[in-house]
């Protein structure tokens, strides 16, 4: 849900004309996190993204050599899309660690780039850069993470106000799937 609500202000109050859902098959730098399989996890994304018309989902790093990085996404993505001008909405706890992205000075200088506060990180201060376009913005923060949600799910918890109405039927496979990871 945190996710959507933060996609749907960046587009209604953000100044994003459309948002696109990248499922990454693997963020390099969360190596230790278990992930349901791809497949599963965009059928997800579709769901819970549902019919909001400026809502897009994409598997385009399925395509792309493991691990996957940002910079290579948005280029093959703008080199397939010719019309379309990307940028990468982060959460200021990823701006925080960007020193360890891979190519984050081209990220930077290629791609406009979108912040967002996050709890215990708030918007940066973003320093004048005449090399790179980024800016933060004031959304409001969203404190429910995807580990507490897979954790109230493995404990059998109702989650049903915490999920997208769309994502709520795939609960029980959710715990299926979760309980044969352990």
């Amino acid at each position: 849900m945190g996710h959507l609500m933060l996609a749907n202000w960046m587009c209604e109050y953000g100044g994003v004309d459309e948002l696109w859902f990248v499922v990454t098959p693997r963020n390099p730098l969360k190596s230790e996190y278990v992930l349901l399989d791809d497949a599963f996890r965009l059928e997800m994304t579709r769901a819970a993204v549902g019919d909001y018309p400026r809502f897009r989902v994409s598997d385009v790093e399925f395509g792309l050599p493991r691990p996957s990085y940002t910079i290579h996404t948005l280029r093959t993505l703008r080199e397939a899309h010719t019309d379309c001008r990307f940028s990468l909405i982060i959460g200021a706890d990823s701006w925080a660690d960007m020193g360890r992205w891979r190519d984050a000075e081209a990220l930077r200088r290629e791609f406009s780039l979108v912040v967002y506060p996050r709890p215990g990180y708030p918007a940066p201060e973003i320093a004048v850069d005449e090399t790179a376009d980024v800016r933060a913005v004031a959304a409001p923060m969203m404190d429910v993470s995807s580990t507490f949600i897979r954790e109230a799910i493995r404990a059998g918890r109702d989650v049903r106000f915490f999920l997208p109405e769309g994502v709520r039927r795939y609960v029980p496979e959710i715990a299926r799937r979760l309980a044969a990871m352990r």
